[in-house]
């Protein structure tokens, strides 16, 4: 008997336990301790509180995306295995196709920015795969679970979730059905809610900035991006160069923007061919691969690259996967190709 009577107490535990958390659990992070802040943060957005808490409470914390965050490939990887995932034939054949699949927008995006097709293509090959990985998670769910559970970025990703609610009201959207990467980037090109505010067009004129199924939008808002940061047309991304003797490690991959000179790279060893542009400012990057290094200056377009996603890394795949794509491109239009193909 006191046997039982131990089972039955020990059942109402679990019992209640499970339903404390399912309690919790069905109200999402309207009760978390950060959550008056971001409702006075929210203050200025002409949102009722009523809705803001019942985004909140529908909100849900994902363990796996605070997992992801620490995961990421530019920080497990070095140059040679980076390339090995976004330099596949797999990707290289498949923007071919999304080109020619989209050569009229891709073209007309160029005219009105200034921003080649190769490195449009390029962009959305690396970020979703030409729009086949775009993003399983509730944006909602994953920039709450960022802004509330991951510290370290907690204001940052406490603003995009502000920014997610404006664009979702602005687009006339239901906020609990968009979809995103773990970091809360959404769509073909993968944009935080920030940056849809910031630079989402609607390219393809029919009234709506849609990221997630029009390839069209997706194309016209990346081309618009780099355009706003500076992108120069016809400008180079990196020179491939060679040093003489050994530099400082100060000197190399200090960071995305270029601030010295060509002319004062070469008064220190780096052999570059000027060209005329002396005064053109550049950053001296490493490339590793195991116990292998490559050299290259990065210009005002690598730097554009790296508003995108701030990784030498990613820069420098963006830009040999555009240079792939457009080779592979020119050669299947090629009339030795086609008499060949015939």
């Amino acid at each position: 008997m006191r046997n039982n009577f131990t089972k039955c107490i020990g059942f109402l535990c679990v019992l209640l336990i499970s339903n404390g958390v399912h309690a919790a659990d069905s109200k999402g992070y309207s009760e978390h301790p950060e959550a008056e802040k971001w409702l006075l943060r929210m203050a200025s957005e002409d949102f009722s509180t009523t809705y803001l808490r019942s985004v909140l409470e529908d909100a849900k914390k994902q363990d796996s995306i605070l997992a992801a965050m620490n995961r990421p490939a530019e920080k497990r990887l070095d140059w040679g295995g980076y390339r090995q995932i976004f330099l596949q034939s797999k990707r290289i054949h498949r923007g071919v196709d999304f080109w020619q699949e989209h050569a009229e927008t891709l073209a007309r995006a160029a005219q009105v920015y200034g921003v080649p097709a190769e490195v449009i293509v390029a962009i959305i090959g690396i970020e979703t795969h030409y729009g086949r990985n775009t993003g399983s998670y509730r944006a909602l769910d994953a920039l709450a679970t960022l802004g509330f559970d991951y510290p370290r970025r907690a204001d940052f990703f406490q603003e995009q979730l502000k920014d997610l609610l404006v664009l979702a009201r602005n687009e006339k959207l239901n906020v609990a059905d968009l979809k995103s990467s773990y970091a809360g980037a959404m769509g073909y090109g993968q944009f935080i809610p920030s940056s849809f505010l910031a630079y989402a067009v609607d390219f393809d004129g029919d009234g709506d900035k849609d990221l997630w199924n029009s390839p069209v939008d997706a194309i016209g808002s990346v081309a618009n991006y780099f355009l706003v940061h500076g992108w120069q047309h016809n400008g180079e991304v990196v020179v491939s160069v060679t040093l003489e003797g050994t530099l400082p490690e100060e000197q190399i991959n200090t960071g995305e923007e270029p601030v010295r000179p060509l002319s004062e790279w070469q008064a220190l060893g780096v052999n570059v061919n000027l060209h005329n542009r002396g005064n053109v400012a550049a950053v001296l990057l490493r490339m590793k691969d195991q116990d292998k290094a490559s050299y290259w200056l990065g210009l005002n377009n690598y730097y554009v690259i790296t508003r995108y996603n701030r990784s030498r890394l990613y820069a420098m795949a963006v830009h040999e996967l555009s240079q792939a794509i457009a080779a592979e491109k020119n050669a299947a239009n090629s009339p030795i190709k086609k008499v060949n193909a015939e």
